[in-house]
């Protein structure tokens, strides 16, 4: 392969499966042999604590990156899972957007912090709070697709315009080069009527935007973060670790497939 891809999670709904989606697609991803880091900017901090990491007991967090007080590689700490990195977060993230108003080129903060240490990473995932302030546009700023968790529940679309429109407006004054990397279905019961009529709903929207791959409803993947681990660490034979499995050999090829076309779509 390789080319870096630097990937936001973000849903501006919560309880779509944006953090359980971001420790275990980048976790299957290590497993798969790659160089993952995950960083978590959501101030609830629920991809730290569910890689088993207490931020209370960190001297140092993503905080102190995008106030300039460290840099991005001081940070870093090494997860139960080989060859997947944590830039960990903190509740103190919660009064950036007042503390950084005045910041030149606040926008840019993450994007500049990731520049020295990308060429350290296969891929680097970002963790976006469930809204669409600063980090989140600091984060698709940074980034160069957006992976987009969308749960096979009523209201399933809900918040997907705003997101969207946010998403246009940083492609078109920050980011030329973001995409959209894919709508992940998450939570599918395949029993009810209502998943597969969401999930019909959104192929017929976005089409093949939508990932093959569809992440079920899977009690292990719940349990798996009160362990602090990843859920191909707490239970490989899961429906759920199985699915993320999938997922990461789906963007791999997706990846590999882009590598063999010529500058004019053709095959090499």
């Amino acid at each position: 392969m390789v080319c870096l891809k630097i990937i936001s999670v973000s849903n501006q709904k919560g309880g779509v499966g944006k953090t359980t989606t971001a420790i275990n697609l980048g976790s299957s991803l290590a497993l798969l042999g790659k160089r993952v880091l995950l960083i978590d900017i959501d101030p609830q901090a629920n991809a730290t604590t569910g890689l088993g990491i207490d931020p209370a007991r960190l001297d140092a967090h993503i905080y102190h990156v995008l106030l300039g007080d460290t840099a991005l590689d001081s940070i870093l700490i090494e997860t139960k899972m080989s060859g997947l990195s944590l830039a960990p977060s903190h509740t103190d993230l919660v009064g950036v957007d007042v503390e950084l108003m005045n910041a030149p080129l606040r926008d840019r903060i993450l994007a500049r912090a990731i520049s020295n240490i990308a060429e350290s990473f296969d891929f680097i995932f970002i963790d976006c709070p469930p809204s669409l302030g600063l980090l989140t546009l600091n984060a698709l700023t940074a980034s160069s697709s957006l992976l987009i968790p969308v749960q096979c529940e009523y209201y399933a679309l809900e918040g997907l315009k705003s997101l969207l429109n946010t998403y246009q407006l940083v492609k078109k004054r920050l980011n030329p080069g973001l995409a959209i990397e894919g709508y992940l279905l998450t939570m599918f019961d395949p029993r009810t009527r209502l998943s597969h009529d969401i999930a019909d709903n959104m192929r017929a929207h976005f089409n093949s935007q939508v990932f093959t791959t569809i992440i079920p409803r899977n009690i292990r993947l719940c349990e798996a973060p009160s362990f602090g681990l990843p859920i191909c660490l707490y239970d490989i034979s899961s429906k759920g670790a199985q699915g993320y499995l999938m997922l990461a050999r789906e963007i791999l090829s997706k990846e590999e497939g882009n590598e063999n076309q010529g500058p004019l779509g053709e095959r090499n």
